[in-house]
């Protein structure tokens, strides 16, 4: 009973980012600076031309600050670029996380400032959903055709 409570208990945070229907859940802990996606390399993540936009906390905060964590990040559920949104969310929103328990308030508030500086939607949700289809027409708005013959 007492070996369990002496070993060290691992620095971890969990956090989430969502877009549209798409969530994904970042597990930061202490480490050695790698970025996972679905267990794969961050550096492989579909589709290409998105790829950057999963970088963009890494290269707005400088690589140094993700050096000394690891990021694993589970993604389920919308499209690829839904799946892109989110999972750059919960990596910065992870990271912010894990400053303010780990660290200290003034690296937090510091990380917090530069992203929120480049795009809101780094760490705050975006509420727009798809609109339910109604009857009377083919989608949500769009009506059919009204014929008089």
């Amino acid at each position: 009973m007492a070996s369990a409570e002496a070993t060290p208990k691992k620095k971890y945070v969990q956090t989430f980012g969502r877009k549209k229907t798409s969530v994904a859940v970042a597990m930061v802990k202490q480490g050695r600076g790698l970025i996972k996606v679905n267990g794969c390399p961050v550096e492989l993540v579909e589709p290409e031309l998105l790829r950057y936009k999963v970088f963009e906390p890494v290269l707005l905060l400088g690589s140094e600050r993700f050096s000394q964590v690891d990021i694993r990040v589970r993604v389920k559920g919308g499209g690829s670029t839904a799946q892109i949104y989110a999972i750059r969310q919960a990596i910065a929103k992870g990271i912010v996380a894990y400053y303010q328990k780990f660290v200290d308030e003034a690296a937090k508030n510091e990380i917090k400032e530069i992203l929120l500086a480049y795009d809101r939607s780094l760490l705050v949700a975006d509420p727009r959903r798809c609109e339910p289809k109604k009857f009377g027409g083919p989608g949500a708005r769009a009506r059919y055709q009204k014929s008089y013959r």
